[in-house]
């Protein structure tokens, strides 16, 4: 998953453009869990207790048709100044506009991160961050308290290849690609880039060190 193209955009390409072929695919761009928390206006943990199919002012067009969520909100982790209860989440019907499938018997927590559209609603996609509450690992868990928000003025810098290195001070280089071929690794389930007290950011972890080297923080 990675930072999400706005859905409304999305929708108004296709409607403007009539090429269906623009609905082909899902195109995210690979982000650390960090990016996209600092790059959501709402991140929560929930439950889905229903779905239905709705038609935002009952537009014909199936491509405007939204998947209405019914939460049952545990914790709101970002976006207290935006709203303060949240009964539903929408995302686009079909997974090509970056809709996302879940669990609606109400049996599995979910961490749930999105965005505000214009006329109030959250919507969440498939390059978001969303993934059953028990997937993530402590650290994820731990970061999204407070962690993840000092460091959204930092700078993560996704690395393919070699040689790869930092540009300026605030910036972090996420390695797991290159160290694990996955964008899932170790850098992604246990860190977050946090800024120092002399302005340049770095990784920092709680727990025990790593054995890898890109670490220069631990939790004491």
């Amino acid at each position: 998953m990675g930072i999400p193209v706005p859905t409304e955009l999305l929708l108004l390409l296709l409607l403007t453009s009539g090429l269906r072929e623009m609905a082909e695919a899902c195109s995210c761009i690979p982000a650390h869990p960090q990016q996209q928390f600092c790059h959501s206006e709402i991140v929560i943990r929930a439950k889905i207790s229903g779905e239905k199919i709705v038609s935002p002012g009952n537009n014909s067009s199936p491509y405007m048709k939204l998947i209405q969520y019914e939460i049952k909100l545990i914790k709101m982790f970002k976006g207290f100044e935006k709203v303060k209860d949240i009964q539903y989440v929408y995302t686009p019907v079909f997974s090509s506009l970056c809709g996302i499938q879940l669990d609606s018997s109400n049996k599995v927590q979910y961490l749930l991160s999105g965005n505000m559209l214009s006329d109030g609603k959250v919507s969440i996609g498939l390059c978001d961050f969303i993934e059953p509450w028990d997937n993530l690992s402590m650290s994820q868990k731990k970061n999204l308290n407070y962690r993840y928000q000092m460091g959204c003025n930092c700078r993560i810098a996704t690395c393919y290849t070699v040689p790869c290195s930092t540009t300026m001070e605030n910036e972090c280089l996420w390695t797991d690609w290159l160290m694990d071929n996955s964008l899932a690794g170790e850098q992604a389930r246990q860190f977050a880039c946090i800024k120092r007290s002399d302005g340049s950011c770095s990784w920092y972890r709680g727990g025990a060190p790593p054995e890898k080297d890109f670490l220069d923080i631990s939790d004491p």
